[in-house]
């Protein structure tokens, strides 16, 4: 799915059609299958890490063995990060591990820091010889950190860990399917430490059931399933201010869409969803494309504000669409101030001239405590072959209006 090197660095509302070009969309793209057995871990053969230094930011290398030192001929990629809420110095970060370059075979492969990303330990992987895929890290109000992992079988199995990521232990089987995503309820309301999850109609063992929910921690889930309006994939999910369950995605289409329960919260009840509509992001998600051709260019972004803040309970989308063949990928962006049933246009947020054929991509989205919005991405502008990226970042203090 996604792909990265582990370096690690310190509107109006509408309703209208869209009427931008779309194109059909395959979910069984880049299915997780092994093909190679497994590699022994590389250990012997090593080089000085990646620290590359760029203006005021320090990059660190995260893969590294006891030493620190870079492991030559391993990979890492899709890396997902968790930072403790109540001690930001505790930060843990989980990959897919390859041990050799030439074998596709993948583990989960995991890294922590003890000071805020200054320095890093990588002990390992969850299980030594067992293929796994596609990890998400999250973590709940109390700075629990749990770490939900695809198997070679298109089920996922949950872990947590007692110390920000030094050793990990599984919980249970997750239900779940390819590229699923979750998340922990973080506020106040009844759903509080409730874990939401969502995954593809590809690779899916449910046909074609996209959801579940913990009200216990990740120790049982909602079983069977259940479908999702529009079945959106390759999305995430997020919380509002009161508890209610976001979650975006992309339909068959190319159509992004935005679904809402305001139930889920609630472990008496079934959970349903209460609204399903449209999000104008000007394109269809990206995938394919030179910069990452085994893979998407980005997912679909969800994250609210939950700051208390005048922006309080807005809602924002962020997704690397393909306009047409000049603008492969762009960063965009919506939101909405209603809880989720009117959008604003769609705005671009990378800032260099359009139509120049570059790719800007893995585009994410994150609200600060003090409801700041970040937004990151990988951006070719700079290499006129596109083919090299650097990392560029852009904030948001008015809520997303301007950049």
């Amino acid at each position: 799915m996604l792909f990265g090197l582990l370096l690690f660095g310190l509107g109006t509302s509408h309703n209208q059609q869209l009427v931008h070009r779309h194109r059909h969309i395959d979910p069984n793209f880049e299915e997780e299958r092994q093909m190679d057995p497994p590699a022994p871990p590389r250990l012997h053969l090593t080089s000085r890490p990646a620290r590359p230094p760029f203006g005021f930011v320090n990059y660190v290398q995260v893969n590294v063995n006891s030493l620190g030192q870079n492991i030559v001929g391993d990979a890492a990629n899709e890396p997902s990060i968790a930072v403790d809420p109540n001690n930001p110095n505790h930060v843990s970060i989980g990959w897919r591990q390859f041990n050799d370059v030439t074998s596709n075979f993948r583990q989960g492969g995991y890294a922590y820091s003890t000071d805020g990303g200054k320095t890093w330990t990588f002990p390992g992987v969850l299980e030594n010889n067992v293929f796994r895929s596609d990890p998400v890290l999250g973590f709940d109000q109390g700075g629990d950190f749990f770490y939900l992992s695809l198997l070679g079988t298109f089920y996922d199995t949950l872990w947590n860990t007692p110390n920000w990521g030094q050793t990990w232990a599984q919980v249970a089987g997750a239900e779940g399917g390819d590229k699923q995503w979750f998340t922990v309820d973080r506020t106040n309301s009844i759903g509080k430490g409730n874990m939401y999850q969502t995954w593809s109609i590809a690779g899916n063992n449910w046909g074609g059931a996209q959801f579940t929910r913990s009200t216990d921690g990740g120790h049982t889930w909602l079983n069977p399933p259940l479908f999702i309006p529009n079945q959106p994939f390759w999305g995430t999910l997020d919380t509002g201010p009161n508890g209610e369950l976001y979650l975006c995605g992309t339909d068959q289409n190319g159509n992004v869409w935005f679904v809402r329960s305001s139930d889920a919260k609630d472990a008496s009840l079934t959970p349903t969803f209460d609204l399903a509509t449209m999000v104008n992001l000007n394109g269809s998600i990206a995938y394919g494309l030179p910069v990452n051709p085994g893979g998407l260019a980005g997912q679909i972004w969800i994250a609210a504000d939950k700051s208390g803040g005048p922006n309080n309970g807005n809602i924002y989308i962020l997704g690397t669409m393909n306009i047409d063949s000049n603008n492969p990928a762009d960063v965009m962006f919506a939101r909405s101030t209603d809880g989720g049933n009117t959008w604003s246009n769609p705005i671009r947020v990378n800032d260099d001239p359009v139509g120049q054929g570059q790719s800007h991509w893995f585009g994410t989205l994150a609200v600060a405590p003090n409801g700041r919005l970040d937004a990151i991405w990988n951006d070719t502008r700079n290499d006129v072959t596109g083919s090299t990226s650097e990392l560029f970042y852009s904030y948001s203090l008015d809520g997303g209006l301007t950049w």
